[in-house]
């Protein structure tokens, strides 16, 4: 072999290792990346972020307060949950994919938030979220079908903002579009207090229908039977019975309150 044909072979040498190397970095790289890619999948559902515009509306909504403890079921990459912290609020985001959180909790450090937007890698079907004053998801309607006997045992007053899905035939006390998005709504339900039943007048009684926070029924005063009409507002709850507007609060087992502006009123659950 001559001179030349060395200095070429060794050049062609170094040429292949260096392809080599520029492979293998590629390889690495790929398998590190920890971005996550809109439409991933996930255990129940694919990854798509809730856009920041909506996040605000969502929280504006459920009139987020420093007050509030938030939890977001399937929290992704945690824009909720810090959104919710910057707010001043303490919020908790649930997720399923290991990367996600590690992604979240990445974000709350740099955002500065860490402290009051936390996340845990967990199930939301397994997972206790009693404590919250607010839910927020972007779920589907056949999971926020399945939560929803869990919400509505919630604490009366706890509301729950839904990005685009529903809850069946339980409707919305609120629902906001934002037309130049893609996944451009919010729903709002307020978890409504319980009073289907008869509750005891000194001088008759009130047999309530609920459907969620909407109520019918019967009031009987003095023998005398008038048909009523209302809703819930957690533990709100107003309705109209012959020529009167009742106005009262929910506690336990008793509903006090007023009527026409001046007369009072309070009923026990028998």
């Amino acid at each position: 072999m001559t001179e030349v044909e060395m200095k070429r072979f060794h050049i062609c040498g170094v040429a292949v290792v260096l392809c080599l190397l520029l492979a293998a970095a590629v390889v690495s790289a790929e398998e590190t990346d920890t971005t996550p890619k809109v439409g991933q999948p996930g255990k129940d559902v694919i990854w798509v972020p809730t856009h920041d515009t909506l996040v605000e509306t969502m929280l504006d909504m459920a009139k987020v307060t420093s007050v509030d403890y938030i939890i977001d079921l399937g929290s992704g990459d945690g824009r909720i949950v810090i959104a919710a912290a910057k707010r001043g609020a303490t919020a908790l985001g649930i997720e399923y994919d290991p990367g996600l959180v590690e992604l979240a909790r990445r974000v709350a450090i740099e955002e500065g938030v860490q402290e009051r937007a936390t996340f845990e890698e967990a199930d939301i079907f397994e997972s206790d979220f009693s404590q919250a004053t607010v839910i927020t998801m972007f779920l589907l309607s056949d999971l926020n079908l399945r939560l929803r006997p869990i919400i509505l045992d919630m604490k009366p007053g706890t509301r729950i903002v839904s990005n685009s899905f529903g809850m069946g035939n339980w409707i919305p006390d609120k629902t906001e579009i934002i037309s130049e998005l893609s996944f451009n709504t919010a729903h709002l339900w307020i978890v409504p207090a319980k009073v289907q039943g008869i509750w005891q007048l000194d001088n008759g009684q009130i047999y309530f229908i609920q459907k969620f926070q909407n109520i019918t029924g019967t009031l009987t005063v003095f023998g005398k039977d008038m048909e009523l009409t209302g809703k819930l507002d957690g533990c709100k709850i107003s309705f109209i019975a012959g020529d009167r507007e009742y106005i009262g609060t929910v506690s336990g087992n008793t509903i006090s309150g007023t009527y026409d502006g001046d007369g009072f009123w309070r009923v026990a659950r028998t």
